[in-house]
């Protein structure tokens, strides 16, 4: 709860006044039997079409981080939404539940993808939204979870992921499946991944021809975007304030470029 409360309050004062117009509801829906809570944000101030971006949580579940990081997405002026990659809204603030729940998602596919695409149809759904004009980021699991879409085919403009694994490493026909163009945003300092992962990954990415660009934050570590990521009492996570916002910057640029907003 302290993790939370922490973050949040931390990231209010980066979102600032532009959030006063954006509106919030729960969204329930659901995959392969399983009841699924999301959360969906946008500025009501307008009722035109936008650019979608789906908003996937770390491994603590659809928690305030989560939620306020989809709010921030909205004030920018896109329909965020944040899916539950759990079911039933579930989180958690003990590591050791974290982690359990994360792996059971990760060691079915057909559950994990099935999921974040549900997810995302969820976000095609929503009536401001532009179908044609797609994008997905996340952050830890999240991000790892965005890699999987986009590996799955999925219909998006852009992918961005904030101190996530790139396990399992793609396969070639996965890599060539791949449609948005890709920013991934790594702490060199972040032991959680494995330096020879990373290199297997960029090899298949270059051997497929996608479009990424891998940007690596020296001397940064785990969690570097979440405010009092410290305080978690886990060695490897650490709040990076420049290296956070220079990655909300490049994804930014990136919606720019790819969205058309």
């Amino acid at each position: 709860m302290m993790r939370g409360l922490i973050a949040v309050a931390a990231l209010a004062l980066v979102a600032g006044a532009a959030q006063a117009k954006v509106v919030t509801k729960t969204v329930e829906y659901e995959f392969d039997g399983v009841k699924l809570k999301g959360y969906v944000a946008y500025d009501d101030a307008s009722t035109d079409k936008r650019p979608g971006v789906l908003v996937v949580h770390e491994w603590w579940g659809l928690d305030a981080y989560a939620k306020q990081r989809c709010e921030m997405v909205a004030a920018r002026g896109y329909v965020a939404f944040a899916p539950d990659m759990y079911g039933d809204g579930t989180t958690t603030a003990h590591p050791d539940d974290a982690r359990k729940m994360a792996t059971a998602t990760r060691a079915n596919a057909k559950v994990w993808r099935g999921r974040a695409e549900a997810g995302l149809k969820k976000l095609k759904e929503q009536p401001h939204v532009d179908a044609d004009k797609l994008a997905a980021i996340g952050y830890c699991f999240g991000g790892t979870t965005c890699l999987q879409l986009a590996c799955a085919g999925a219909d998006l403009k852009a992918v961005v992921t904030f101190h996530s694994a790139i396990t399992p490493v793609p396969t070639e026909a996965e890599a060539k499946a791949v449609k948005p163009k890709v920013l991934i945003c790594h702490g060199e300092a972040d032991f959680f991944i494995k330096v020879e992962d990373i290199k297997t990954f960029r090899e298949v990415l270059d051997k497929a021809g996608t479009k990424y660009e891998f940007v690596e934050y020296k001397d940064v570590f785990h969690s570097f975007t979440v405010p009092g990521a410290d305080k978690v009492n886990i060695k490897g996570m650490k709040y990076d304030k420049a290296a956070d916002e220079d990655s909300w910057k490049r994804m930014l640029a990136l919606f720019k470029d790819t969205l058309g907003k």
